[in-house]
């Protein structure tokens, strides 16, 4: 029976949240995320990794890119402990309403790094909706 519950447990399972083209987007999307984490049991390195990624890649589409955005967080069932994150957004902001320089500019531009370093594999895809940003998280 354990092993039936374990697989039961294995399975997908996703999530698609909207996101609001504001600040406080982020936070409200990590609560959100941090409470199906712990729904799938999804080990505590695996959780920190994902909302770190998943606040750097919120940020970007509510900070440069056009709404509308969304976040799709899907629990892989391939038997790895696995998490795929996906953020679409409409394509970059126009750059003509932003200052020369950014006020804080040390705060700004590790995002896709971050990303880069935590996950297994990530990436864009451009299609006719915009853009999907993604990432791939494996269990330590």
């Amino acid at each position: 029976m354990t092993a039936q519950l374990d697989a039961v447990v294995r399975e997908a399972a996703e999530h698609v949240f909207p996101l609001p083209h504001i600040p406080e987007a982020v936070s409200v999307v990590r609560r959100r995320v941090r409470t199906v984490l712990a729904d799938w049991n999804v080990a505590p390195d695996l959780a920190d990794d994902a909302l770190l990624v998943i606040s750097e890649l919120t940020t970007n589409a509510v900070v440069h890119a056009l709404p509308p955005a969304v976040l799709r967080l899907t629990r892989v069932a391939d038997g790895r402990d696995a998490l795929r994150v996906e953020v679409t957004d409409a394509g970059p902001a126009a750059t003509d309403d932003r200052p020369a320089a950014e006020p804080c500019p040390g705060e700004h531009g590790r995002g896709l790094g971050i990303v880069t370093a935590l996950a297994a594999d990530c990436g864009t895809r451009v299609h006719a909706g915009g853009i999907t940003w993604w990432a791939e998280l494996l269990a330590g």
